[in-house]
């Protein structure tokens, strides 16, 4: 069973060979699920998103929640209990004087948000205090970018970010501040054509915050 993700960027996914997706699919292996086996995927984001809108999804994705792909009432389809949680913060340099929550400075500076991406309360900050979209491929790049000074801003989810500081020893040149907007819960994606898999994947996904191997396993990327 394919495991789409549009995710290329760390923790969620590093040089595609580990990354929490990618042990996350490899602890799911280790549940023998019957005959079910999973493998993730690449998948660009707006053919993610045409395979769902056409009905032709011929496997199940990761990460997703329901309000990015207008499913608030959980109807288009089916979804596994969230197996993280985050949230999104702006990350700027420590002294840049960028406040989430006065006008005066952010109006006009350039934040940088990833090609294609829709962010549920985000966005409309971004335009009722005036700064400037600055899109990129991916969470990663956008940060790179920030570090080398080419935008003033980014919006990324924490986890990322404080990854991302970790392992460039940045984190005290950078300063996160939380963002409007709900809570993050990655979930798994199930089309209704796949309610057979749900069964089976939706108990595990539910449990797995009870369980000691995941959550060592999920631990290395805090």
């Amino acid at each position: 069973m394919n495991v789409y993700t549009s995710a290329n960027f760390a923790p969620l996914v590093i040089n595609h060979a580990r990354g929490i997706y990618v042990d996350l699919v490899e602890h799911l292996n280790q549940q023998r699920l019957g005959d079910l086996t999973f493998k993730l995927t690449y998948l660009p984001r707006k053919r993610l998103q045409m395979k769902l809108e056409q009905g032709s999804m011929d496997g199940i994705v990761i990460g997703m929640m329901p309000q990015w792909l207008d499913d608030v009432g959980q109807k288009k389809y089916l979804w596994t209990a969230p197996f993280a949680v985050d949230r999104f913060v702006l990350v700027s340099r420590t002294g840049s004087g960028i406040d989430p929550n006065a006008a005066v400075s952010v109006s006009g500076r350039s934040i940088g948000l990833v090609l294609g991406y829709v962010y549920p309360g985000i966005d409309e900050w971004i335009a009722r205090y005036g700064l400037v979209r600055n899109d990129a491929l991916s969470e990663d790049i956008n940060l790179e970018k920030l570090r080398l000074g080419r935008v003033d801003c980014v919006a990324v989810a924490e986890s990322v970010a404080r990854y991302y500081l970790k392992t460039h020893a940045l984190s005290d040149q950078f300063q996160l501040a939380d963002l409007p907007g709900q809570q993050t819960e990655r979930r798994f994606l199930i089309p209704h054509s796949k309610a057979a898999v749900y069964d089976k994947l939706a108990p595990v996904i539910r449990r797995l915050k009870d369980d000691p191997v995941w959550q060592r396993s999920a631990s290395k990327y805090q």
